[in-house]
């Protein structure tokens, strides 16, 4: 069947006001920040082009068209059926991991993570001026999961707020419910409150459907904090446009007054393309997950085959291949950097032994990557 979407074509970003192209000079291809190189749902852009055209955009509020859109899409890719009322708008996610720290512990209670992870999971503790727990992945015939020996034994009684990254950035993990519950029940143990970062829950890749935390248990529901947009999925990050799902009230009203005069709200745009996303451009999604999966398996038989030196696993979710490259005598940024790559430094996710790339791109654009990775670290 014809590709009804052109994901090979590509657009120059050079010059313009990406943040992903616009930090190096043009003779490095950038593959680092979590920002495909694809342009987004048509159906989005037209939206976007007769929002535009209505010629005013003051402060914008959710309407209940995209209220209903978030509602309905949660209902059909999750059967998770939530309360409007539950909702809080964000213009991103990270400001939300800085509310939930601020929100729910004390000076004095720590904020677990598990590691390697995005790095504001690890920033934010501390920007925040609370205590940071680090609970290292552990691997289970090659795959990451929880370490929850290490997790009981490490949590004290002032262990109060798990940051939760699920699907996992950068180990793109798509955790199965028996790890989930599995964690679920250490949390209900040691009683503590959890922010799940759900952004890449539409990228599942290997053809199962991702579980939400809260929808584990109502125990669960009502201790859980979920944070979920269409920007990433959609390609639409840079109109900041994202929400919480807070079921429990007590929760919900103490996160709203730690966000009160510090997070704004969205844009009108983003709430405007957010609509769309979710309401028009499955199709596109679908496309997408096909040709993530085909760069994916490429990525992953080119690494694995052609460059012994380095390993990659099996990406189940996301479009971030988390890629060891211990074996190199030095790899540092400024190694791939020469040889014309922008790759993510995996020391601020927790672990300088990888490397993280973004594979949401052309396929030409990731060939001319691996083209040069090979040069780079091919003996001479």
């Amino acid at each position: 069947m014809t590709q009804p979407f052109d994901f090979d074509q590509i657009v120059d970003r050079h010059g313009s006001d990406s943040l992903k192209w616009g930090i190096y000079p043009p003779e490095i291809l950038p593959m680092w920040v979590a920002d495909m190189d694809f342009t987004s749902p048509p159906e989005v852009l037209t939206a976007l082009h007769q929002r535009i055209d209505h010629g005013v955009f003051g402060y914008a509020l959710a309407t209940q068209k995209v209220t209903d859109s978030v509602v309905n899409w949660l209902q059909q890719r999750y059967d998770w059926t939530i309360d409007p009322q539950w909702l809080v708008w964000l213009p991103g996610l990270v400001p939300a991991l800085h509310a939930a720290c601020l929100s729910y512990t004390e000076a004095d209670q720590e904020v677990v993570t598990f590691s390697p992870v995005y790095p504001p999971f690890l920033s934010a503790p501390k920007t925040c001026q609370r205590p940071h727990r680090d609970i290292p992945l552990t691997r289970d015939h090659g795959r990451y999961t929880f370490d929850l020996q290490r997790f009981d034994d490490q949590l004290t009684d002032k262990s109060r707020l798990l940051l939760l990254c699920h699907p996992h950035n950068p180990v793109g993990r798509a955790f199965e419910k028996q790890e989930l519950t599995a964690l679920a029940e250490q949390c209900i143990k040691h009683n503590l409150i959890i922010c799940s970062d759900e952004i890449h829950c539409d990228l599942v890749l290997n053809h199962t459907r991702h579980i939400p935390f809260a929808c584990l248990s109502e125990e669960i529901a009502q201790r859980t904090v979920t944070l979920m947009s269409a920007a990433k999925t959609f390609n639409i990050a840079g109109l900041n446009c994202g929400f919480a799902i807070i079921p429990n009230p007590t929760l919900r009203r103490q996160f709203n007054h730690a966000a009160q005069g510090m997070i704004p709200h969205p844009n009108a745009l983003g709430y405007t393309a957010t609509q769309a996303a979710f309401t028009q451009a499955e199709p596109w999604r679908q496309a997408l997950l096909e040709y993530l999966r085909g760069n994916r398996d490429y990525l992953l038989k080119e690494i694995n085959q052609r460059l012994p030196m380095l390993t990659m696993e099996p990406v189940e979710a996301t479009y971030l291949a988390w890629i060891n490259v211990s074996a190199l005598e030095d790899y540092r940024p400024a190694f791939f950097e020469q040889a014309g790559l922008g790759f993510s430094a995996g020391e601020p996710f927790g672990d300088n032994r990888f490397m993280r790339l973004n594979f949401g791109c052309p396929r030409s654009t990731l060939e001319e990557a691996m083209l040069r990775l090979e040069q780079a670290i091919s003996p001479r």
